[in-house]
C-alpha cells in the first residue's frame, strides 16, 4: 500500500469533491466512533483534533477528559456510496489517540494491539492475519425496525432465488474492493439469511481496521436494501450462530515460518508452539474474544462452534484447525471461536502475544485430535484430558479477572475499564426479565 501523506489527501478531496471528513477511533467494547468535520476544516484536523475522552467507554474521567486524536493517513478511504446527487464525497481516516501529554493513550485499543506488534517485531516477526466474517441479513418489520424474520432459506454456498441476500452481499464486496480492503471470497453460510465474506491476509492492524470498516459497510448497504444486518452471535434459536474466524501467520520478511514442508502436518517447530500458546490461554482469552452473554449461546455442542479446547488438521469442530492450504507461503493457524462482537484490535493482541508466550516458554501442543470433537460429551473429554471454554459469561469473566497474562497483555487500565463493563452488562441481564420467563411462568404461578 502506498503512503499517503496530509498533502495528498487534501488533494484527494479537492479532486473527488470530499465535503466531509470522518475521523474514525474505537472504544475498550469494539464500537467504532466518530466524528465529522467539513472540508474547510480538514487541514487543522488532518494534524491533530481535541474531543472528550470522558464520553468513550473506558477512556477518561470528566476532570481529565481533554484527550487529541491523530489521524493515519494511510488509512485514509472515500465512502462509495454516499452522495450520489454529487452534492460532495464522504471519506474517514481512522485515528490513534492521544493525552495532552502528548503520548500515546493507554487506552486505546488500537495502541494495545500496536504494543503488542512491537514485541513480535522484536522478536523478529511480522504477524500476519486474514478473517472469515459472518453475519446475518433479516427484513425490517415494516416500520423500519429490525427482526430476525427472513424469507431466505439458503444453506452452505447456495446462491438466488433461496439466497436472498446475494445481491446485497454483491454490492458490500464491490465496495469492500473500493476502499481498498480485499475480499477472498463471499457466500450464503450454512444457516437461513447468515452470510459470510472472507478478507485476504494482511498486517494485523490493518487487518482490525479492515474489520471495523466491514462491520460498518455490511450495515449501511443492508439498510439501504431494506436490510437488517446483525453481527451478533447467536440472534435466533435453533441455528447457528455467527463467528469471526482468525487466520495467523508469522513471517519473517516474506518467509512464512510457520510452514515445515519435511513435517508430517507441515507445521514448524515456532508453529507449534504457538498453537500451544494459544491453548493454554484460550480460557482466559475468553471474555476478550467473545465479549456478550449472547456469545455463549453459540458455544454450545451441535452448532459448529468450538467448545472442546483441542486442535486439528484435518476437521473444523476444533477450537485450533489447520487449514488444508499448507504451502511455503499459506500455512496459518485458525482460531475459531471468537465472534463478531469482539474488538478486534484486543483480540489480535491477545491472540498475537498468547501464541509469542508458547513461543518464548517453548510449550509443545497436546497430541492432536483428528476425531469430530463436536460429538464429544463432557464425560468423553474429560477422559481424553481435553478442556473445554467457559460456559456462560460469568464464568468467562472470573477467569479473565484472576488472569495475569491478561492483565499483561491488555495494561491495567484497559484490563480493568474492561472487566468492569462486562461486570455491568452481566448484571444488567441478571437483573432483566426475559420473555420466556414471562411465557412460562406468569401464569403458572
Amino acid at each position: 500500500m502506498s503512503k499517503l501523506g496530509k498533502e495528498d489527501i487534501l488533494r484527494i478531496a479537492d479532486e473527488q469533491n470530499i465535503q466531509f471528513l470522518r475521523l474514525q477511533f474505537s472504544d475498550v467494547r469494539g464500537n467504532l466512533k466518530s466524528f465529522e468535520v467539513p472540508r474547510s476544516r480538514f487541514e487543522m484536523a488532518l494534524e491533530q483534533t481535541a474531543f472528550d475522552g470522558s464520553t468513550v467507554e473506558g477512556f477518561t474521567r470528566v476532570e481529565e477528559s481533554d484527550m487529541f486524536l491523530s489521524p493515519d493517513y494511510d488509512s485514509f478511504a472515500v465512502f462509495p456510496w454516499y452522495s450520489p446527487l454529487g452534492e460532495g464525497k464522504v471519506a474517514r481516516v481512522l485515528c490513534d489517540v492521544y493525552d495532552t501529554d502528548e503520548m500515546a493513550f493507554i487506552g486505546d485499543p488500537r495502541y494495545i494491539l500496536k504494543r503488542a506488534l512491537r514485541k513480535a517485531e522484536n522478536m523478529g516477526y511480522d504477524f500476519k492475519v486474514c478473517l472469515e466474517c459472518e453475519f446475518f441479513l433479516f427484513d425490517e418489520n415494516g416500520d423500519g425496525q429490525p427482526s430476525t424474520v427472513t424469507g431466505d432459506t439458503g444453506g452452505y454456498f447456495d446462491m438466488g432465488p433461496v439466497d436472498r441476500g446475494e445481491e446485497c452481499r454483491r454490492e458490500i464486496c464491490s465496495i469492500l474492493e473500493e476502499m481498498n480492503i480485499k475480499v477472498s471470497a463471499s457466500h450464503h453460510a450454512s444457516a437461513p439469511a447468515q452470510h459470510q465474506i472472507n478478507l485476504v491476509a494482511d498486517d494485523a492492524l490493518r487487518m482490525a481496521d479492515n474489520f471495523l470498516t466491514l462491520k460498518y459497510v455490511v450495515k449501511s448497504i443492508a439498510q439501504q436494501h431494506g436490510l437488517v444486518a446483525t453481527f451478533m452471535p447467536k440472534p435466533v434459536y435453533g441455528i447457528n450462530g455467527s463467528g469471526l474466524h482468525i487466520n495467523m501467520s508469522l513471517f519473517r520478511g516474506i518467509k512464512n515460518i510457520f510452514s515445515d514442508e519435511s513435517d508430517k502436518e507441515f507445521l514448524s517447530q515456532t508453529a507449534y508452539r504457538f498453537i500451544a500458546g494459544l491453548m493454554k490461554h484460550a480460557k482466559d482469552m475468553t471474555l476478550v474474544l467473545n465479549p456478550l452473554v449472547n456469545s455463549y449461546r453459540r458455544l454450545v455442542p451441535g452448532f459448529e462452534a468450538p467448545v472442546h479446547i483441542a486442535w486439528s488438521g484435518k476437521n473444523r469442530s476444533a477450537l485450533v484447525r489447520i487449514p488444508a492450504s499448507r504451502g511455503p507461503d499459506d500455512t496459518r493457524v485458525e482460531l475459531r471461536s471468537p465472534d463478531g462482537a469482539c474488538n478486534p484490535y484486543l483480540g489480535l493482541a491477545v491472540c498475537l502475544l498468547a501464541g509469542l508466550d508458547g513461543i518464548e516458554n517453548e510449550l509443545e501442543p497436546p497430541q492432536v485430535t483428528n476425531v469430530n470433537v463436536f460429538k464429544m460429551g463432557r464425560r468423553q473429554s474429560d477422559r481424553v484430558d481435553i478442556e473445554t471454554l467457559p460456559t456462560t459469561m460469568g464464568d468467562a469473566i472470573e477467569l479473565y479477572e484472576n488472569s495475569r497474562f491478561l492483565k499483561q497483555c491488555l495494561g491495567e487500565h484497559v484490563f480493568n475499564q474492561y472487566m468492569y463493563s462486562k461486570k455491568r452488562e452481566i448484571n444488567a441481564y441478571r437483573s432483566g426479565i426475559s420473555s420466556w420467563e414471562i411465557d412460562n411462568y406468569l401464569l403458572k404461578c
